[in-house]
Protein backbone atom coordinates (compact mmCIF):
# COMPACT_ATOMS: atom_id res chain seq x y z
CA UNK A 1 0.00 0.00 0.00
CA UNK A 2 1.22 3.51 -0.76
CA UNK A 3 1.94 6.02 1.99
CA UNK A 4 -0.96 7.87 3.63
CA UNK A 5 -1.88 11.20 2.11
CA UNK A 6 -2.37 14.25 4.34
CA UNK A 7 -6.13 13.98 3.90
CA UNK A 8 -6.16 10.31 4.84
CA UNK A 9 -4.09 10.96 7.95
CA UNK A 10 -6.43 13.73 9.11
CA UNK A 11 -9.55 11.69 8.40
CA UNK A 12 -8.14 8.67 10.22
CA UNK A 13 -7.36 10.73 13.33
CA UNK A 14 -10.80 12.36 13.20
CA UNK A 15 -12.45 8.95 12.74
CA UNK A 16 -14.49 9.96 9.73
CA UNK A 17 -13.43 7.18 7.35
CA UNK A 18 -15.53 4.16 6.49
CA UNK A 19 -14.75 0.92 8.38
CA UNK A 20 -13.08 -0.61 5.33
CA UNK A 21 -10.87 2.45 4.75
CA UNK A 22 -9.94 2.58 8.44
CA UNK A 23 -9.02 -1.12 8.45
CA UNK A 24 -6.83 -0.76 5.37
CA UNK A 25 -4.94 2.20 6.80
CA UNK A 26 -4.49 0.59 10.20
CA UNK A 27 -3.06 -2.55 8.57
CA UNK A 28 -0.59 -0.38 6.70
CA UNK A 29 0.52 1.23 9.96
CA UNK A 30 0.85 -2.18 11.64
CA UNK A 31 3.36 -3.12 8.97
CA UNK A 32 5.73 -0.65 10.61
CA UNK A 33 5.79 2.21 8.09
CA UNK A 34 7.69 4.82 10.09
CA UNK A 35 6.84 7.67 7.71
CA UNK A 36 3.09 7.16 8.05
CA UNK A 37 3.35 6.55 11.79
CA UNK A 38 5.07 9.93 12.18
CA UNK A 39 2.30 11.52 10.11
CA UNK A 40 -0.43 10.02 12.27
CA UNK A 41 1.43 10.97 15.46
CA UNK A 42 1.66 14.57 14.25
CA UNK A 43 -2.06 14.83 13.53
CA UNK A 44 -2.89 13.27 16.88
CA UNK A 45 -0.89 16.06 18.55
CA UNK A 46 -2.71 18.68 16.48
CA UNK A 47 -6.06 17.20 17.50
CA UNK A 48 -5.12 17.22 21.21
CA UNK A 49 -3.91 20.83 21.04
CA UNK A 50 -7.09 21.93 19.24
CA UNK A 51 -9.26 20.20 21.82
CA UNK A 52 -7.37 21.84 24.68
CA UNK A 53 -7.53 25.28 23.05
CA UNK A 54 -11.33 25.31 23.19
CA UNK A 55 -11.26 25.08 26.98
CA UNK A 56 -8.31 27.40 27.51
CA UNK A 57 -8.91 30.36 29.80
CA UNK A 58 -6.33 33.12 30.23
CA UNK A 59 -5.24 33.92 33.79
CA UNK A 60 -7.61 36.28 35.60
CA UNK A 61 -4.76 38.69 36.28
CA UNK A 62 -3.98 38.96 32.55
CA UNK A 63 -7.64 39.64 31.75
CA UNK A 64 -7.84 42.31 34.44
CA UNK A 65 -4.73 44.09 33.16
CA UNK A 66 -5.98 44.01 29.56
CA UNK A 67 -9.37 45.43 30.52
CA UNK A 68 -7.79 48.16 32.60
CA UNK A 69 -5.47 49.15 29.75
CA UNK A 70 -8.32 49.33 27.23
CA UNK A 71 -10.57 51.29 29.58
CA UNK A 72 -8.17 54.22 29.42
CA UNK A 73 -8.11 54.26 25.62
CA UNK A 74 -10.21 56.76 23.66
CA UNK A 75 -11.49 53.85 21.56
CA UNK A 76 -13.19 52.38 24.63
CA UNK A 77 -15.46 55.42 24.69
CA UNK A 78 -15.80 55.66 20.92
CA UNK A 79 -17.32 52.22 20.48
CA UNK A 80 -20.19 52.78 22.90
CA UNK A 81 -22.59 54.78 20.78
CA UNK A 82 -22.95 57.22 17.95
CA UNK A 83 -25.61 59.72 17.12
CA UNK A 84 -27.84 59.47 14.06
CA UNK A 85 -25.86 60.26 10.92
CA UNK A 86 -27.48 61.26 7.63
CA UNK A 87 -25.75 61.38 4.25
CA UNK A 88 -26.80 64.63 2.56
CA UNK A 89 -24.54 64.30 -0.48
CA UNK A 90 -22.11 61.76 -1.90
CA UNK A 91 -20.36 62.45 -5.19
CA UNK A 92 -20.04 58.71 -5.82
CA UNK A 93 -23.83 58.36 -5.77
CA UNK A 94 -24.44 61.10 -8.33
CA UNK A 95 -25.17 59.91 -11.89
CA UNK A 96 -22.68 61.06 -14.50
CA UNK A 97 -23.95 63.63 -16.98
CA UNK A 98 -24.94 62.27 -20.37
CA UNK A 99 -21.93 62.15 -22.70
CA UNK A 100 -19.46 62.73 -19.84
CA UNK A 101 -17.09 60.01 -18.75
CA UNK A 102 -16.72 59.03 -15.09
CA UNK A 103 -13.99 61.03 -13.38
CA UNK A 104 -12.65 57.88 -11.73
CA UNK A 105 -11.84 57.24 -8.11
CA UNK A 106 -9.36 60.02 -7.44
CA UNK A 107 -11.59 62.36 -5.41
CA UNK A 108 -14.77 62.00 -3.41
CA UNK A 109 -16.98 64.60 -1.72
CA UNK A 110 -19.37 63.62 1.07
CA UNK A 111 -21.65 65.80 3.18
CA UNK A 112 -23.11 64.48 6.44
CA UNK A 113 -25.55 65.67 9.06
CA UNK A 114 -24.31 64.45 12.43
CA UNK A 115 -26.01 66.53 15.11
CA UNK A 116 -25.02 69.06 16.15
CA UNK A 117 -22.69 69.31 13.15
CA UNK A 118 -22.78 69.31 9.41
CA UNK A 119 -19.62 67.56 8.23
CA UNK A 120 -18.16 68.37 4.82
CA UNK A 121 -15.48 65.90 3.70
CA UNK A 122 -13.25 65.60 0.66
CA UNK A 123 -11.08 62.52 0.14
CA UNK A 124 -8.26 62.61 -2.42
CA UNK A 125 -5.89 59.87 -3.53
CA UNK A 126 -2.19 60.67 -3.24
CA UNK A 127 -0.31 59.30 -6.25
CA UNK A 128 0.76 55.67 -6.03
CA UNK A 129 1.71 55.72 -2.37
CA UNK A 130 -1.52 54.10 -1.19
CA UNK A 131 -2.58 57.03 0.96
CA UNK A 132 -5.37 59.57 0.93
CA UNK A 133 -5.78 63.13 2.14
CA UNK A 134 -8.95 63.81 4.10
CA UNK A 135 -10.00 67.46 4.24
CA UNK A 136 -13.04 68.42 6.28
CA UNK A 137 -14.99 71.16 7.98
CA UNK A 138 -17.48 71.07 10.83
CA UNK A 139 -20.37 73.55 10.92
CA UNK A 140 -22.59 73.89 13.98
CA UNK A 141 -26.20 73.34 12.87
CA UNK A 142 -27.47 75.15 15.98
CA UNK A 143 -26.04 78.35 14.53
CA UNK A 144 -25.11 78.31 10.79
CA UNK A 145 -22.63 81.10 11.35
CA UNK A 146 -20.71 79.12 13.97
CA UNK A 147 -18.08 76.60 12.97
CA UNK A 148 -16.97 73.59 14.98
CA UNK A 149 -13.63 75.05 16.01
CA UNK A 150 -11.10 73.27 18.23
CA UNK A 151 -12.99 69.95 18.13
CA UNK A 152 -10.76 66.92 18.87
CA UNK A 153 -11.11 64.11 16.34
CA UNK A 154 -9.58 60.77 15.39
CA UNK A 155 -9.09 59.39 11.89
CA UNK A 156 -8.39 55.67 11.47
CA UNK A 157 -7.78 53.38 8.50
CA UNK A 158 -8.99 50.44 10.67
CA UNK A 159 -5.65 48.71 10.12
CA UNK A 160 -3.74 50.06 13.08
CA UNK A 161 -3.12 53.62 11.90
CA UNK A 162 -4.84 56.29 14.01
CA UNK A 163 -4.37 60.04 13.65
CA UNK A 164 -5.47 62.42 16.41
CA UNK A 165 -6.10 66.01 15.40
CA UNK A 166 -8.16 69.09 16.27
CA UNK A 167 -10.13 71.35 13.96
CA UNK A 168 -8.72 74.85 13.57
CA UNK A 169 -10.51 78.12 14.33
CA UNK A 170 -12.50 77.73 11.10
CA UNK A 171 -13.65 74.20 11.96
CA UNK A 172 -11.31 72.73 9.35
CA UNK A 173 -8.84 69.86 9.37
CA UNK A 174 -6.61 68.18 6.81
CA UNK A 175 -4.85 64.88 7.40
CA UNK A 176 -3.08 62.30 5.26
CA UNK A 177 -3.42 58.63 6.16
CA UNK A 178 -2.27 55.34 4.66
CA UNK A 179 -4.78 53.18 2.83
CA UNK A 180 -7.55 53.71 0.30
CA UNK A 181 -9.99 51.16 1.72
CA UNK A 182 -12.17 51.87 4.77
CA UNK A 183 -11.80 54.91 7.00
CA UNK A 184 -13.41 55.94 10.27
CA UNK A 185 -13.75 59.50 11.59
CA UNK A 186 -14.65 60.01 15.24
CA UNK A 187 -15.38 63.21 17.14
CA UNK A 188 -17.58 64.27 20.03
CA UNK A 189 -20.90 66.06 19.59
CA UNK A 190 -23.56 67.36 21.94
CA UNK A 191 -23.20 66.30 25.58
CA UNK A 192 -19.78 64.90 24.65
CA UNK A 193 -21.40 61.93 22.88
CA UNK A 194 -19.08 60.22 20.39
CA UNK A 195 -20.03 60.45 16.72
CA UNK A 196 -18.56 57.88 14.36
CA UNK A 197 -18.61 58.31 10.59
CA UNK A 198 -17.63 55.17 8.67
CA UNK A 199 -16.42 55.53 5.10
CA UNK A 200 -16.44 52.16 3.36
CA UNK A 201 -14.28 51.74 0.25
CA UNK A 202 -13.59 55.48 0.29
CA UNK A 203 -12.43 55.82 -3.31
CA UNK A 204 -14.41 53.03 -4.90
CA UNK A 205 -11.43 50.70 -5.24
CA UNK A 206 -13.64 47.64 -4.72
CA UNK A 207 -15.71 48.53 -7.76
CA UNK A 208 -12.86 49.92 -9.81
CA UNK A 209 -14.00 53.52 -9.83
CA UNK A 210 -16.96 55.79 -9.36
CA UNK A 211 -20.17 54.02 -8.43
Amino acid sequence: MKHLTTEEGIDLVNQVLSPSQTLALERHLECGCERCMRTISRWHRVRRIAAAEASHQPPNEAVRIAKAAFAGSPWARVRKASGVIEVLFDSFLQPALEGVRSVGAGTRRVLYRADPFQVDLQIEAQGVGGSVVVTGQLLDLRDPEVVGSHVPLMLSNLRGRVIRATTNEYGEFREEIEGTGDLELVFHGANDKPITISLHDVLGSASGGKR
